[in-house]
């Protein structure tokens, strides 16, 4: 993954109400570029006038370029949150992953019992569910608003438990700062379904994101507590 070479730099200034689009100052140019996220970044982290990573997007598109990583202290925290599922899926082969077992034939979004799984590892028939998150503070706590579609994933995970499924449910911090991930009790729906899913089986893992020239690596793994 060598984006070194596609990449520009500029500051963010705001976000639209379209929550896909935001307004970042290039070479002292107010630019309109694409926010790849499926909620407002404002809910999570205020990334305003802080420096942003930008890589160009298709001609076709509205704007020409897409946001990618804010600074923050010395490094960069990708912004691209639908870049968990290949961040994870590129770095299942490492060491600290072999609690999952045999780890080949993994398939992206395939779709188990009416599931759309975010990984699938075909060998030991182990769905994983990928969850990424923003948060500058060193205890994340998650989720942090209400999702409808989060809690009904966690429902069809229960049922597949239920049925003997193997479910492995991954946080990723896109910050390497944070050191704990809390489950948020005052999101009560949410909090009583992962309770139920950790009993019928659900196994929890929780890994931290660093920037190395561009490429986003897992640090480390960090404690989740619920």
């Amino acid at each position: 993954m060598d984006l070194g070479s596609k990449i520009t730099y500029g500051v963010f200034k705001t976000e639209l109400k379209n929550r896909f689009l935001c307004i970042v100052n290039i070479n002292n140019e107010d630019t309109l570029c694409y926010i790849p996220s499926s909620c407002k970044l404002s809910n999570f982290i205020d990334i305003n006038n802080r420096i942003v990573m930008l890589l160009p997007v298709s001609k076709k598109a509205r704007t020409k370029y897409s946001i990618y990583a804010v600074k923050y202290r010395k490094s960069f925290i990708v912004l691209n949150l639908s870049m968990a599922n290949d961040i994870i899926a590129e770095q299942l082969h490492r060491r600290m992953f072999n609690f999952l077992g045999k780890r080949n034939g993994i398939k992206k979004e395939k779709t188990i019992d009416g599931y759309k799984s975010d990984l699938y590892i075909e060998e030991t028939d182990t769905i994983i569910e990928v969850k990424s998150l923003l948060s500058f503070d060193q205890k994340a706590i998650v989720p942090t608003v209400f999702s409808e579609r989060a809690n009904r994933q966690l429902e069809c995970i229960k049922k597949m438990l239920s049925r003997g499924r193997k479910v492995c449910y991954i946080f990723v911090s896109m910050y390497s700062g944070v050191k704990q991930i809390y489950i948020n009790p005052a999101q009560k729906e949410y909090y009583k379904l992962f309770c139920e899913c950790i009993e019928a089986g659900m196994s929890i893992v929780a890994f931290s994101v660093y920037m190395h020239f561009g490429c986003p690596l897992i640090k480390k793994q960090i404690t989740i507590e619920v």
